[in-house]
């Protein structure tokens, strides 16, 4: 999680139709379950005939409203009729709908009206501000077909976190369509000094999976500003089901947006990368702004005692998943993702505030699409008012949430310091005795025991909302020469690309990203957050480390153990301390020897007297096992550095 964004005031209780509402939708009312439903909502589109589904559970009636077009006047309301089976207000239409603008106008017991988009709309006008009825069949760019054949390797997963803006709109990448999502189905563009930008660059670098920072329609940037005038990463979310209009090359058209992020998807998939979607259900921008609140007053948060809005999230607000409808809500979200967007994964925002049963439900139900669509999330172990009996999905309970993985700020924090205090060190940047908090989540958190498998740990050193590594490193270490702080980053990466788990880029990690110095940096300008293309060519020696310990990590299996009876099996911590980490991997047939050295001193190290191959020395990977070195009992390894060889039996 990143900014504490500016919320209205939310500390004071609602008026006393909203404090009974809250009574009555308790979590473990009877109210609650008997008013629940288990179908479709929202406008529910065939070509002959549209019917509208809204769940209001207090409001007395509910109105549908129709608007000339998408910008026009409320042309026609009708008073939808209340259900009695199935708990929902529903409304039909006859005709093809597609294009319709509408609204609801709810009415409740005191008289009090509120008008509101609708909650499960698919399509939205600009900023979006009113809903819009779609054919999704008519949103399908040319060429889309199916999903993408399932991911038989999770072990190979290798995530790169990024921005649609962050990625296009720097001059330097030379792409034409800045800031949208169409600029990253474009091909061919290169830098200043013809390496490659954009898409061609992530196919490049080799790694499997690309997770957008949120693009669902967000409320903090003003798509009628073309270019916006604003920036924002959109952890303010308005319209869940939605695409962003500002990454639309026209947000006023409702089709646009998703049409074009399908465009992105399949150009993606088309390379062979698959599409993370970065979700953010656990709180929203404005409570009192948003469809939750007026549909259903006091049911899709939290509260406590006094009437007040829980704050566990830091925004002023947090939702309430363990609730039936708002775990719906978030499975019916996800779901419709995966399923009309072809969406290859899901991070979630703040994990830690939901419920391990949501999560779990989450899983279950992507299972039923493709078992190999991954899920993970900030596992943060947050303060939430759940009863006794209710867990959070946080870390500490991971091992209750099988196939959904957790960031691991564990390996971060050793490595680099703690993110939180800009002078803080660790293990590369020359704190002492971090050694076998590295080795331990390292190898997978195989001893934590709040684990199931390596893979459900996300290994990482930076992401959207921490320092960057070299900002975090030049800002730890006044006076260190520009070497050795470029020999710690290459370090502090390599440790997280060889780590047991699932690793994790930050978008120009590779290249030593800057943003000079600011941490969270969701809402400020361009030339803080735009990826500076041209570094590249400034870094080339790490861009090429992180490229290849990819390919090598692909090649080499006991670098991506499946299993902790596997790490128990195969892996040995023969050193920790003074700096060093030394490791080996045993196989039948050939042995790995892992050295990481932190120090500021080239070491000499002493080994089996054997014959050894090179895969990884000084920062250079050696792909094709032809560097060896003759029998030899010692060897040496440059300081600050990793040396990475492989002896045959």
């Amino acid at each position: 999680m990143r900014n504490p964004l500016i919320m209205r005031n939310n500390s004071q209780p609602q008026n006393e139709y909203y404090q009974e509402a809250l009574m009555r939708l308790g979590q473990d009312s009877v109210f609650t379950k008997t008013r629940s439903y288990n179908g479709k909502l929202g406008a529910i589109y065939k070509k002959e005939s549209t019917e509208f589904r809204l769940w209001s559970p207090t409001a007395s009636q509910v109105e549908l409203l129709l608007y000339d077009d998408w910008y026009g006047d409320i042309h026609y309301s009708f008073v939808m009729q209340f259900d009695e089976d199935l708990q929902v207000f529903r409304y039909g239409l006859e005709g093809d709908q597609h294009g319709t603008t509408y609204a609801y106008r709810l009415t409740f017991l005191t008289g009090e009206q509120v008008i509101t988009n609708d909650p499960y709309a698919k399509a939205a006008t600009v900023n979006g501000h009113r809903s819009v009825v779609v054919d999704l069949e008519q949103t399908k760019p040319e060429g889309w077909g199916a999903r993408m054949s399932p991911w038989e390797t999770p072990d190979k997963t290798v995530i790169y976190e990024s921005h649609v803006r962050d990625l296009t709109v720097s001059k330097s990448s030379n792409i034409q369509h800045k800031g949208k999502f169409i600029g990253l189905t474009e091909t061919g563009r290169v830098n200043d000094s013809g390496s490659p930008a954009g898409l061609d660059y992530l196919v490049d670098l080799g790694i499997t999976h690309v997770e957008l920072l949120p693009v669902f329609d967000y409320a903090t940037v003003d798509e009628t500003q073309q270019p916006p005038s604003a920036y924002n990463w959109g952890y303010d979310p308005y319209n869940y089901n939605v695409p962003e209009g500002s990454y639309s090359s026209n947000p006023f058209d409702p089709f646009a947006r998703i049409t074009e992020f399908k465009e992105l998807i399949k150009a993606m998939h088309k390379k062979g990368l698959r599409v993370i979607m970065d979700v953010v259900y656990n709180h929203v921008y404005e409570v009192e702004n948003h469809a939750f609140h007026k549909t259903a007053p006091g049911y899709y948060f939290r509260y406590n005692d006094k009437g007040h809005l829980t704050n566990s999230t830091g925004v002023g607000n947090d939702t309430a998943s363990e609730r039936s409808m708002m775990r719906k809500y978030i499975v019916d979200s996800v779901v419709y993702w995966a399923s009309e967007y072809h969406v290859d994964g899901f991070r979630f925002d703040l994990m830690g505030i939901h419920d391990i049963d949501t999560m779990n439900a989450v899983r279950e139900a992507l299972n039923e699409i493709d078992s190999s669509i991954l899920l993970f999330g900030e596992g943060w172990n947050l303060y939430t008012p759940l009863s006794n009996d209710v867990r959070a999905a946080n870390q500490n309970n991971a091992k209750f949430m099988p196939g959904i993985g957790q960031f691991n700020d564990g390996l971060r924090e050793a490595v680099k310091g703690n993110d939180f205090e800009i002078t803080a060190k660790g293990y590369v940047n020359g704190a002492w005795h971090m050694e076998s908090q590295v080795v331990q989540n390292f190898m997978g958190g195989v001893d934590f025991g709040n684990y199931n498998d390596p893979l459900q740990l996300i290994q990482y050193i930076e992401a959207h909302d921490n320092f960057t590594l070299y900002d975090k490193l030049v800002a730890s270490s006044p006076g260190t020469s520009i070497i050795t702080i470029e020999r710690q980053h290459m370090l502090a990466t390599t440790i997280i690309m060889l780590a047991q788990g699932v690793p994790f880029l930050h978008a120009g990690q590779e290249f030593m990203r800057t943003k000079n110095g600011v941490r969270d940096s969701y809402n400020k300008p361009d030339e803080i957050n735009q990826i500076d293309w041209n570094r590249q060519e400034d870094y080339r020696q790490s861009v090429n480390l992180v490229r290849d310990l990819i390919k090598l990590r692909h090649s080499e299996p006991l670098l991506r153990l499946k299993t902790h009876e596997e790490i128990r099996q195969t892996m040995n911590a023969v050193r920790q301390d003074y700096q060093i980490v030394h490791l080996t991997y045993d196989s039948p047939e050939y042995e790995l020897i892992l050295i990481i050295n932190a120090q500021m001193n080239t070491l000499n190290v002493p080994l089996f007297p054997d014959e050894y191959i090179v895969l990884l020395k000084d920062h250079e990977v050696f792909l094709d096992e032809t560097n060896t070195v003759e029998i030899t009992d010692t060897i040496s390894i440059e300081f600050i550095s990793t040396l990475l060889l492989k002896r045959y039996k």
